[in-house]
């Protein structure tokens, strides 16, 4: 099996917060980024859903969209993904419907199934009574279909009277529904509805090979899709050097170590305050199992990598989530770092199919 000369690169964007950072310099950075991406060919640029977490200031995707596609004029911008638990699908459907008027054509909605995050935010986010219950899913990505379809949806309400419900009237294109996933709940359910779907491979790092051949093998043809889309995430680091590029991403990884094992959450650590920390042996050993599963490296090395994976899981395209931190003293409103790595990328990776 070998790569297709046409292999192609998007980018997925937590927007991180760095300790030398507000919110506003985080929003910045990922702005910059965003254009920079652009500007180097990538396909599309897509915005998670996370929230009260201090180095994460991604909590609301159909805003970030809008600045992202507003400042951008190539790529498709999108959801990476919305936690539809946390949402009404009448208020999703309309937010992107929303977004699809305003950039047409460029614009995917990729949902997921978890609350992307902790019990407390969950119960905060139903106090407004507009979010969606875990167990109808399904049903409500159906219906999210339906509601950004030129004809809307048609709902049957008492004495037999049909209520006709569209997101936006007249719309003219529709914006591309993804489901995504970290299990192989969601790989079956995009190929009973005919959906792209996408396996978070930089979250868990095992199990793709599985969810893949489930939607593959499950597949059933749809309007909206003939047959099986799919790519792959993973997280990146990428330098000049392999060193530079290992001490970039320290901060992450000791961040994720952090994050599973249970204890407090800070804003990006700097470079220098990672290669300063003490990890306990069971936390080092699980830094050094999550580092194997991500791209870190110089140029060649990342790229010969990147395109491994993509031929090793049969796609055509690959989705890096740029996760280098930053030395002290650097520009708050820009990610450097995270620019290099695609700069570095684009130029060894994707660029007219050349090995690296």
């Amino acid at each position: 099996m070998t790569v297709p000369p046409s292999l192609r690169l998007s980018v997925l964007d937590l927007v991180p917060v760095r300790r030398d950072q507000t919110s506003a310099d985080a929003v910045a950075a990922s702005v910059a980024l965003a254009v920079r991406a652009d500007e180097l060919g990538f396909e599309r640029y897509w915005l998670a859903e996370h929230h009260n977490m201090p180095a994460i200031a991604a909590s609301s995707p159909p805003v970030m969209i809008a600045v992202i596609a507003s400042r951008t004029s190539r790529m498709t911008v999108g959801s990476g993904g919305v936690m539809l638990p946390n949402h009404s699908p009448l208020v999703v459907a309309e937010q992107f419907a929303a977004l699809e008027a305003a950039f047409p054509g460029r614009i995917d909605l990729g949902l997921g199934r978890a609350p992307g995050s902790d019990p407390v935010i969950t119960a905060l986010l139903r106090m407004s009574g507009t979010t969606s219950d875990v167990d109808s899913f399904p049903a409500n990505v159906r219906d999210i279909m339906s509601l950004v379809d030129p004809d809307g949806a048609t709902l049957h309400i008492g004495g037999g009277r049909e209520y006709t419900v569209a997101a936006t009237p007249r719309a003219t294109t529709v914006p591309t529904v993804w489901l995504l996933g970290s299990s192989d709940y969601s790989a079956r359910l995009a190929a009973e509805l005919g959906l792209p779907y996408v396996f978070a491979h930089h979250f868990s790092g095992s199990g793709t090979e599985r969810a893949l051949d489930l939607y593959r093998t499950g597949f059933r043809a749809s309007e909206a899709l003939a047959e099986p889309r799919t790519f792959l995430t993973v997280n990146a680091v990428v330098a000049d050097t392999d060193e530079e590029a290992q001490a970039l991403a320290l901060p992450q990884l000791q961040q994720m170590v952090r994050l599973r094992s249970g204890l407090p959450l800070t804003a990006l650590p700097m470079v220098e305050d990672a290669a300063e920390a003490d990890l306990a042996p069971e936390h080092a050993t699980l830094l050094d199992s999550m580092r194997a599963t991500w791209i870190i490296g110089d140029a060649h090395g990342a790229a010969r990598d990147i395109r491994e994976l993509a031929s090793r899981f049969d796609v055509d395209e690959v989705m890096v989530s740029p996760v280098a931190s930053a030395r002290v003293g650097g520009e708050p409103q820009r990610s450097q770092s995270r620019e290099r790595t695609l700069e570095l990328l684009a130029l060894h990776a994707f660029r007219n199919g050349d090995q690296p």
